[in-house]
């Protein structure tokens, strides 16, 4: 088994591990996918959904951008923190920063984020540990400080190993069908975004062109973030059924409201992108034109609230690519999340894949995020099933679930620290254990 898992391609989160280990999970269940069952419940919940103040988030003048988008960024970073010493010694580099920005409209900023984990169980390692730098930001040149702002926005990392065997790499190693972390491997220096963002229609809509990243825009909700939200893949973009998340891919996007609550995105970027080598992707693109497209629609109250107040269907069509290695298929992701007392918020997401070499071909993710206040503290909580891809392993695997709880702990106006825990039920790889735990610590400085 472990050999045949060398042969899977593998997405932008694991690049550096696709010929040896593989790796993502993506979910959906037999009920939630059966097409009409799926319409229903998503138009039960959509109709029972009342809109409400939520999970705080200024995106009046960035319509349709996730948690991960640099504008979402720099956007948390200033913010005040309700943190533990209520202590901020970067006061001198932010004010300097904000003149900047005020004054010709370059928006910077960057991390250092580092993780590691260590499990009850192993078909070899029992621990793994990495870091990443980042650096990212924004010039308005256009309309700056007005309607339809556009702008350069970018971001560029450096991906490290601290153990032989990486986060992003780890489940396997651990023998389950997924990854604890899949943004931490060992690429060293990456680009990740390089385009020109136009918004438009009175700052309704959005027009990517260039390197993009379809983390920044497709089936998000407010927890997806592996950098600061659920760690597991399991409970982000695409519930494990997509084996590819295509970064630094060359390409076009294009979104925004239909109606005052009614949004659509469409995108269309290169299936043979190559984060360590981002501008070869104007041969891949123009020259093999093997391309990653997805098209999503959906209900939200919009502005603020859109990351949490939400409730979409995304279907997504890959190429394949001897480039990037990533197989043909397709698929489908629903989700629904809303924010409950202004400090709670429930989500469902379901998701089903026809080939496309993921390593589910059907998942359901349930759980819930609770905060406090904007700023302060945040508890995760969630459970995944998944039916592992028999077209990708050749064999059919049992079921397999996974739960998750963190606890995000503002130290300071700057520092973040993220408690994890991993509970891995009927580890598909590892059939002679009924349950695998992973303890795991991921620390965040934003500078």
């Amino acid at each position: 088994m472990r050999s045949r898992l060398a042969q899977v391609g593998c997405c932008s989160c694991l690049r550096a591990e696709r010929n040896a280990l593989l790796g993502q999970l993506y979910c959906a269940a037999d009920a939630l996918l059966s097409p009409r069952l799926t319409v229903a419940a998503l138009a039960a919940l959509l109709f029972s959904m009342c809109w409400q103040p939520a999970f705080a988030q200024d995106l009046k003048h960035d319509p349709l951008s996730g948690p991960d988008a640099v504008s979402t960024l720099l956007s948390d970073n200033r913010k005040e923190k309700k943190d533990l010493f209520n202590l901020n010694l970067l006061q001198p580099w932010e004010r300097w920063k904000a003149g900047i920005a005020d004054s010709i409209g370059l928006r910077f900023g960057g991390d250092y984020l580092a993780v590691g984990f260590v499990a009850t169980n192993s078909l070899g390692e029992n621990t793994s540990a990495s870091g990443v730098f980042r650096f990212f930001g924004g010039w308005d040149l256009l309309n700056r400080g007005k309607a339809n702002t556009g702008s350069i926005e970018f971001k560029i990392e450096h991906r490290h190993a601290y153990t032989d065997i990486l986060p992003a790499a780890f489940g396997v190693e651990v023998g389950f069908v997924g990854t604890p972390e899949p943004v931490f491997n060992n690429d060293g220096f990456r680009a990740t975004t390089l385009y020109w963002k136009q918004v438009f229609a009175d700052d309704r809509a959005v027009l990517r062109v260039g390197f993009l990243d379809m983390k920044e825009y497709f089936d998000i909700y407010g927890l997806a973030s592996p950098w600061t939200g659920f760690h597991n893949l399991a409970f982000t973009i695409g519930s494990n059924t997509m084996i590819t998340l295509p970064d630094a891919a060359f390409g076009v996007m294009i979104g925004g409201y239909l109606t005052d609550h009614i949004y659509a995105a469409a995108s269309i970027i290169d299936a043979g992108f190559q984060p360590t080598s981002m501008f070869s992707g104007f041969e891949t693109f123009f020259g093999d034109f093997n391309t990653f497209k997805t098209v999503e629609i959906g209900i939200t109250e919009g502005g603020k609230r859109f990351l949490f107040n939400n409730a979409h269907i995304a279907v997504w069509q890959q190429d394949e690519s001897d480039v990037s290695g990533v197989k043909s298929g397709w698929g489908v992701n629903v989700s629904v999340s809303h924010v409950v007392g202004n400090h709670w918020l429930p989500f469902l997401r379901a998701a089903w894949a026809h080939e496309g070499g993921g390593l589910y071909d059907r998942a359901v993710s349930v759980g819930f995020g609770y905060q406090n206040k904007p700023g302060s503290h945040q508890l995760g909580v969630g459970l995944n099933w998944g039916s592992p891809n028999s077209d990708t392993f050749g064999v059919d695997l049992d079921d397999q679930w996974i739960s998750e709880v963190y606890f995000r702990i503002q130290v300071t106006e700057n520092l973040r620290m993220s408690p994890n825990l991993q509970i891995v039920a009927n580890p598909a790889l590892n059939p002679d254990k009924n349950a695998v735990a992973l303890f795991g610590l991921r620390g965040q400085m934003t500078f």
